[in-house]
């Protein structure tokens, strides 16, 4: 269990995201840059208990930032959004 949340790190909350859960039925997670879109469709059943229909992923090269006289490189990230079946969602809010 614990290696399922190696490969889902934490849901992506944005404006974007948001309305693409509502109109389409798609969810954002950030991802380990490591994982197959096979891995993340796993993780998400198991974790989650739904269909998963398609997973697309976009990875984004961390941005150089300067700190005073020092250059510095923020982490490089992997994004996956994930297209459930009709009917299904995932309660991203349960525990709050």
């Amino acid at each position: 269990m614990d290696h399922l949340h190696r490969v889902i790190r934490r849901p992506l909350f944005t404006e974007k995201s948001t309305r693409a859960q509502e109109r389409d039925n798609q969810y954002a997670f950030a991802v380990d840059p490591d994982a197959t879109k096979q891995e993340i469709a796993d993780a998400i059943k198991k974790l989650f208990e739904v269909e998963v229909l398609n997973v697309r992923t976009q990875n984004y090269r961390g941005k150089e930032r300067r700190m005073g006289r020092f250059l510095g490189r923020r982490p490089s990230w992997k994004k996956a959004i994930v297209t459930l079946g009709e009917g299904q969602s995932i309660d991203l809010f349960e525990n709050v």
